[in-house]
């Protein structure tokens, strides 16, 4: 049989060893037993329960009314791009010229650029754990070593300089993290950012991927780029988009900052994937980039007022630990205690097997530590009204107690 032949019907090694969204997949799951007529309550998307702001919209609606609906630039239309680095002016204090703005389908479409740009095979990217799902899979497409460095509960999930310093080797090419953090929470203080400058600057060819998608959701003090770090503007990509703080999630818009060499790099491989972003759901981001950040108050108070729901009741569930979140929409608890625990026959040998006790048993669905890089730890997304969250907490909390040594 030739090697044609035993492949036939199989995906490339590279599709074959990706696994999927631990998100979607449990969203996919949850969908099908709905189907089937099961009442589950979700917690597993990190998606804004709230519209897209009617100004927004308007912006798209007269888009498509002055006829922009052809093929953009495929870095992004230019005065798109020109609100986007008056953007990073305006809340970042970052100097970008539009040619060092890349405008991509999501900000994990900017994600993967940078990596697909930056990393070759062999080539070491460093992620604090927990981080977010897509990121070790797409280091993986390119061949790349995933370095993970890991910090617990007790750290309020944030590793240490030293940490970092003594992950770093000379095969290091890239550094991912993301603040607010998916899937903890935690927000990377100006303090701990100019740390960890301190330690990468002496190394020439190394680089950061800065994730800001929920820069506007914080509860204490606004988080910090790392660009505006001493010394780092150069050596940092800066990736943040409309997702999450305009609730427009389906408009499928992100964008990048970084020096044009690296803009340049990626911006050629966009255009060999997707080409521009859609024409009309770039004027309806320029809208949202472009209008005071004051206008989502409304959303994060209540984002706020659903965290402090949520923590007290999590509070209340015996041996499980939690950190308390400073910004996005997420916990992350520790539930170690429950594993090796049973229900009847059913042994929880991992957070997987919990989650999916969980969902099958008390149709509840949560994600996976696992997928974030901590096996001992679940998901939560808050992003939903306080009569489910309350219903959701009540059906974790009771599915523990089900379980049995």
């Amino acid at each position: 049989m030739t090697n044609r032949e035993e492949r036939a019907g199989k995906p490339a090694q590279m599709v074959a060893q990706l696994t999927e969204s631990a998100t979607l997949a449990m969203a996919r799951k949850s969908r099908e037993l709905a189907q089937q007529g099961v009442k589950v309550v979700s917690l597993s998307l990190g998606e804004p329960d709230f519209n897209t702001p009617d100004f927004i919209k308007a912006a798209a609606a007269d888009a498509m009314e002055k006829n922009i609906t052809h093929y953009p630039p495929v870095n992004g239309i230019l005065e798109v791009r020109q609100a986007i680095a008056q953007k990073f002016q305006r809340d970042n204090q970052l100097q970008y010229s539009a040619d060092e703005i890349l405008v991509s389908t999501g900000a994990k479409q900017c994600i993967a650029n940078a990596i697909l740009s930056l990393v070759d095979a062999g080539d070491e990217v460093i992620m604090p754990s927990p981080y977010w799902v897509s990121y070790a899979e797409i280091v993986k497409m390119v061949g790349g070593v995933v370095i993970e460095v890991p910090a617990g509960v007790e750290n309020d999930y944030k590793i240490t300089a030293d940490q970092l310093k003594s992950a770093i080797t000379d095969k290091t090419r890239l550094i991912i993290y993301s603040s607010p953090c998916n899937p903890t929470g935690s927000v990377y203080s100006a303090q701990e950012l100019e740390a960890f400058a301190d330690v990468i600057r002496p190394h020439q060819g190394l680089y950061v991927i800065s994730d800001e998608i929920y820069e506007l959701i914080h509860f204490t003090n606004r988080p910090v780029s790392m660009a505006a770090m001493a010394g780092m503007w150069d050596r940092t990509i800066t990736v943040n988009g409309v997702s999450k703080a305009f609730a427009m999630t389906g408009w499928r818009i992100g964008y990048m900052a970084a020096p044009k060499w690296i803009i340049d790099a990626c911006n050629k491989m966009q255009g060999q994937i997707t080409s521009g972003a859609n024409s009309i759901a770039q004027m309806a981001a320029k809208a949202a980039v472009e209008a005071d950040p004051t206008v989502v108050e409304d959303m994060v108070k209540t984002f706020k007022s659903r965290r402090d729901l949520v923590f007290g009741l999590l509070q209340e569930i015996p041996n499980i630990k939690i950190n308390l979140p400073e910004g996005a929409f997420y916990f992350f608890p520790d539930v170690r205690y429950y594993l090796g625990k049973k229900h009847g026959d059913r042994v929880m040998h991992t957070a997987q097997d919990l989650c999916m006790y969980l969902l099958e048993v008390h149709q509840l669905a949560l994600v996976t530590g696992e997928a974030f890089g901590d096996p001992n730890c679940i998901r939560i997304s808050y992003a939903t009204n306080e009569a489910i969250l309350k219903e959701a907490i009540h059906r974790l909390k009771t599915g523990l107690a089900d379980l049995h040594d």
